[in-house]
């Protein structure tokens, strides 16, 4: 496969944030570091170099993240094993979503099994700059954002993008080696 670069406005944004989600295409990605990992060992996104990053942003009491989810979960099942890393980062609406531990109960019933990490002081959602539940970001092997989709829906779109950025060489250098 020849080295390509898929367009930097490639993206997929809810009515409301298409303006502040294109702003995110080709940055590089913010780190999603914090104190509280719900079924993980802390993880960076240096760390994660070298794969497909989707971080999610939901909470547990949006019925939004909620119809999302299943479609993050097949993915995460479906791509990991050729590359795709999942983040979620539970960042509470509300003051009850707080509770680790029912975030961690939340987590053990809904069978999430990639990574989440608690977002209780917005640290993350702020270094994303993220308005919206759910929003996910597509990171691809360079620690590059490539894609942003807010809101439900677009889910063709978004595995089309996984797809695409699990095929990419992470340097164009490796298509000539």
């Amino acid at each position: 496969m020849a080295w390509r670069r898929l367009p930097a406005a490639v993206m997929a944004a809810g009515a409301l944030g298409v303006f502040e989600a294109r702003s995110f295409v080709g940055r590089e990605a913010p780190d999603v570091t914090s104190l509280v990992w719900i079924n993980s060992r802390p993880l960076s996104i240096q760390a994660l170099r070298g794969s497909v990053v989707l971080v999610e942003f939901w909470t547990s009491g949006c019925f939004n993240c909620r119809n999302v989810e299943p479609r993050v979960k097949a993915w995460y099942q479906r791509y990991a094993d050729r590359g795709l890393g999942v983040v979620g980062v539970h960042t509470p609406e509300f003051a009850y979503e707080k509770d680790i531990a029912a975030v961690t109960r939340y987590v053990t019933d809904h069978d999430i099994r990639y990574p989440v990490v608690t977002d209780n002081n917005y640290a993350i959602w702020n270094r994303y700059g993220n308005h919206y539940w759910p929003a996910m970001y597509l990171i691809d092997k360079r620690g590059i954002i490539r894609y942003v989709r807010v809101g439900e829906g677009g889910y063709d779109d978004t595995e089309r993008m996984i797809q695409a950025l699990l095929a990419e060489p992470i340097s164009p250098q490796e298509d000539h080696e």
